[in-house]
């Protein structure tokens, strides 16, 4: 017997949140799931997690897989090489011309622990053994490994995993609430670079643009600009975090791209395996490489899945489907529009504040109705009034709530697929401005009656 929802105390999947109802999808349709029953929801965060970036459904995809999976199933990757490792790494490089190796893994959390080590390896090759301490924004997610969780400064989202985590340091983030010019997150990167000493950083590791954890945010060049002139100066390296930003989500192949700034180690996936196969990279510019081939000649890191020839291919015809249709491209062309109409929609509700975003990766943050400016109080919980609120107008968008934290409001991303047409933009933008009216109404009611302070 098939069911329409699943709540988590009958099923045998463990699931993330062990009090909810969980709708059972059975079908995707470009931007559209069909859930059992009949049911359609709109996919404005391109299948929750920023990754089916294409949409549901592109038959080219499936064809690809398809015939790749005839041709072998598996062996490990540091026995041999594949034509698709091979045809997209190559491919990747002429999209960033910048880097020279890529190492192809399942996830972006595998792809940011393997900067992490890629780094310390360079630093070990160096002949700098004492340096391994990262320093990055607090403000960040990076991941769900001990190594990746340690990146972030949130203390609520590290809890209580503490005695697992490196202590690495974390600097506010330089944003348009407490940093408009990046000067401060300067003067913080200053003092916890004097406070490891120089010669102990490895690397300064941050997001071009913010994703889940601060969406649609970049610091101003300001801020690239120093952050450049102090990797010159110490000799850590700059790796960023593009696992959500990469492959055309912001406007052009990579974020990193448009500033000031060029990162020695990237991390992409999401998109790149386009939510069809799990599929991420870490990739390098020459120095970083040549460091280890004229040292240890060795980068002892491996995966059971990295370099598969299966997900390689996909990858590659994900890579494709994007080119040919020039979808960073046109990510560049119709995000500003995008924004003005996002914006437009969300004008003159109480607990909207800032609503920013590059390309197809927009973020709203919510203020306190009763200033306007301020952090909401963690009681209200307006992150799950919105997620709750959208999914009853059939809209799928993904909320955060890092209030506890200190540095940011509640906070919804907004990521439709980069093939979704400007009809169903206008309907995701029309349900959620619909659903924030009726969270702003109950938010702003419960106040009035003294509910929640």
């Amino acid at each position: 017997m098939t069911v329409s929802a699943v709540d988590a105390a009958s099923t045998r999947v463990f699931p993330k949140y062990l009090d909810r109802v969980y709708p059972s999808i059975d079908r995707g349709e470009g931007v559209w799931l069909h859930a059992t029953g009949g049911r359609r929801i709109l996919d404005a965060v391109s299948g929750g997690a920023m990754t089916a970036g294409l949409g549901h459904g592109v038959g080219e995809i499936a064809d690809a897989a398809q015939t790749a999976m005839g041709d072998i199933a598996y062996y490990y990757a540091h026995h041999f090489t594949n034509h698709p490792q091979e045809r997209l790494a190559a491919r990747l490089v002429e999209t960033a011309p910048e880097m020279a190796k890529v190492r192809f893994l399942s996830g972006g959390s595998e792809a940011n622990e393997t900067a992490l080590r890629l780094a310390r390896q360079y630093h070990v090759d160096c002949g700098e053994g004492t340096r391994w301490q990262v320093i990055s924004p607090a403000q960040a997610y990076h991941g769900g490994t001990m190594a990746t969780v340690a990146l972030t400064g949130r203390p609520n989202f590290q809890a209580p995993l503490g005695p697992y985590l490196s202590e690495h340091l974390h600097i506010p983030p330089s944003t348009s609430r407490f940093d408009p010019t990046g000067g401060a997150a300067l003067d913080a990167l200053d003092e916890a670079i004097e406070q490891a000493g120089p010669e102990n950083v490895s690397a300064f590791f941050c997001e071009p643009v913010s994703a889940a954890s601060l969406p649609g945010y970049s610091p101003p060049d300001r801020f690239w600009e120093g952050l450049a002139e102090r990797r010159d100066r110490h000799g850590f390296l700059i790796c960023f975090d593009e696992v959500v930003t990469g492959m055309g989500r912001t406007g052009g192949w990579f974020a990193y791209q448009s500033l000031p700034i060029t990162p020695d180690i990237v991390t992409i996936g999401k998109m790149l395996g386009g939510g069809y196969m799990p599929l991420a990279a870490t990739m390098c510019r020459q120095p970083v490489y040549d460091t280890l081939a004229s040292g240890s000649k060795e980068f002892d890191l491996g995966h059971t899945w990295d370099g598969a020839p299966l997900s390689c291919a996909v990858g590659l015809a994900v890579l494709d489907y994007l080119d040919r249709h020039d979808l960073p491209g046109l990510a560049a062309e119709r995000g500003p529009a995008l924004l003005d109409r996002f914006r437009a929609a969300l004008a003159g509700y109480a607990i909207v504040g800032e609503v920013r975003g590059r390309g197809f990766l927009l973020g709203v943050e919510y203020v306190d109705p009763r200033d306007g400016a301020s952090i909401p109080p963690d009681s209200l919980g307006i992150a799950e009034l919105i997620d709750a609120c959208a999914l009853e107008n059939d809209l799928l968008v993904m909320s955060t709530h890092p209030n506890a934290d200190g540095y940011a409001g509640d906070q919804t991303v907004f990521a439709p697929a980069l093939t979704s047409t400007d009809e169903e933009l206008a309907e995701m933008i029309e349900r959620f401005a619909r659903s924030v009216e009726e969270v702003d109404r109950t938010v702003r009611d419960r106040l009035a009656n003294g509910g929640t302070t």
